[in-house]
């Protein structure tokens, strides 16, 4: 009986500490009713271990204004984490990287680049980039991807 107590409270402490350390990141997407890559963006993240609350809008260009999302960086969908704006098909890793710098207002993936996560294409792969943005309006590369 005793050794089935033990038992059982190490694998609620154990499995609930997992659980605990395993909480889904929150994310708000605001997307156009009408985008089938930004449902696949947002299947990407909700892989990766995001918990995404969607926000389906018809003025996306005011949802972009409103979050300070420069107009050469854009793309069809907006996330926000932490305060901080994610534009595009950003990978969910890049998401990671953009929470660890306290010094970027956001990051984007400028324009539909195919391969990039929501806008897999069988094996064709666009380069681009993920563009961080600072507090004093200036640009940095953030991850490079190659096409291949």
């Amino acid at each position: 009986m005793r050794r089935s107590l033990l038992l059982a409270t190490l694998s609620t402490v154990l499995f609930g500490s997992l659980a605990h350390a395993a909480e889904p990141l929150a994310i708000d997407v605001y997307r156009d009713p009408n985008c089938g890559c930004c449902t696949a963006w947002i299947k990407h993240l909700e892989e990766n271990g995001f918990a995404v609350t969607d926000h389906v809008e018809t003025d996306m260009t005011g949802v972009k204004s409103r979050l300070g999302v420069p107009h050469r960086l854009g793309s069809c969908h907006t996330g926000v984490i932490d305060g901080k704006f994610v534009e595009g098909h950003v990978p969910a890793a890049d998401i990671l990287k953009l929470r660890a710098q306290p010094d970027l207002l956001g990051a984007a993936v400028p324009g539909m680049p195919m391969g990039s996560p929501g806008m897999e294409m069988g094996d064709r792969h666009d380069a681009y980039q993920v563009i961080g943005l600072d507090r004093q309006g200036q640009e940095s590369v953030i991850a490079d991807y190659p096409a291949h």
